[in-house]
């Protein structure tokens, strides 16, 4: 983010001086490549569910919004690596007009990213409990129109706070209730999980067994949200540190891993397509198809 990384540069002038931690810079073909490949891959899941009616389905309707999430993520570095080439060649004027507003649109994608994940996560999670445990009435519960309706009311709030962030991003309040997002909604989620499977548990003890690609379903998206909470904590607690303690050199070491955690945001989208094939073998069929239709073609 422009905001983020303007106000690292400036805070951390102070830091460097009292800590003895370099700056760690990662080259850029490091982050094309990354963000190429993880917006590929997303293209892919959602061209998967598109093509093929049997996976046109609320829980992968919910999984697309979590690979556009993703695919966003990796857009961003994409196109700020294509001002930034543009603005190198003399075709933007450094710090002009169009490139502020290029840089908020830009930063505008980074911020739905991530909200967009945390609440894609929020709603699979919700998708996976009512699949448990109201598993005779899932269809009249959650059908597809619903599901889209959800899924527009997300992404019309996402990308309202988004704009709203990235705005105001320059007052502490902003950022500290950006930051807040992150633990509040993860919180949520991690409750909802314990709540789950401590009722799973339960159930299966009084029952036979529960529906096992029931089950299978929730194990595959406790393993996605460790993975996000894995690629995403990094980078929000940097910013809570360069937030709150910008001159402390214990921070400012920390701070000096900035392009590692970019990476790693980059990495979830590369990471997440590999989890939806491994886990779900409709998923998996239908990547088959597309890789041999596109080979013979």
């Amino acid at each position: 983010m422009k905001h983020i990384l303007n106000l690292y540069e400036n805070m951390n002038s102070t830091a460097r001086n009292n800590s003895d931690c370099p700056a760690v810079i990662l080259p850029e073909e490091i982050f094309f490549t990354v963000s190429i490949v993880g917006v590929l891959e997303n293209v892919m899941v959602l061209l998967a569910v598109a093509k093929n009616k049997s996976l046109q389905s609320p829980m992968y309707f919910f999984i697309c919004s979590l690979a556009i999430s993703d695919m966003l993520g990796s857009l961003y570095k994409i196109l700020e690596n294509v001002l930034i080439m543009f603005r190198n060649m003399g075709y933007l004027e450094p710090r002009g007009s169009f490139e502020s507003t290029a840089d908020d649109v830009v930063d505008s994608l980074f911020i739905l990213s991530l909200l967009g994940s945390i609440c894609s996560l929020s709603v699979i999670a919700a998708d996976r409990y009512i699949t448990i445990f109201h598993a005779l009435q899932y269809h009249r519960i959650v059908t597809p129109h619903r599901a889209l309706i959800v899924l527009t009311v997300l992404w019309a709030g996402c990308t309202g706070s988004g704009i709203t962030i990235v705005t105001f991003s320059h007052h502490v309040p902003t950022v500290i209730a950006f930051t807040a997002l992150f633990p509040l909604m993860l919180a949520f989620i991690l409750c909802l999980y314990v709540h789950m499977f401590l009722l799973a548990r339960s159930h299966a003890r009084r029952t036979s067994s529960l529906p096992r690609a029931n089950m299978r379903g929730a194990v595959t998206l406790t393993v996605l949200l460790g993975v996000f909470i894995f690629c995403w904590a990094p980078f929000v607690l940097h910013v809570l540190l360069m937030t709150f303690c910008p001159a402390d050199p214990y921070c400012a070491c920390y701070m000096s891993l900035f392009q590692v955690n970019g990476v790693l945001i980059m990495c979830n989208a590369v990471i997440d397509p590999f989890i939806y094939a491994f886990r779900s073998p409709e998923l998996r069929v239908a990547f088959k198809k597309m890789v041999i239709c596109s080979w013979y073609q």
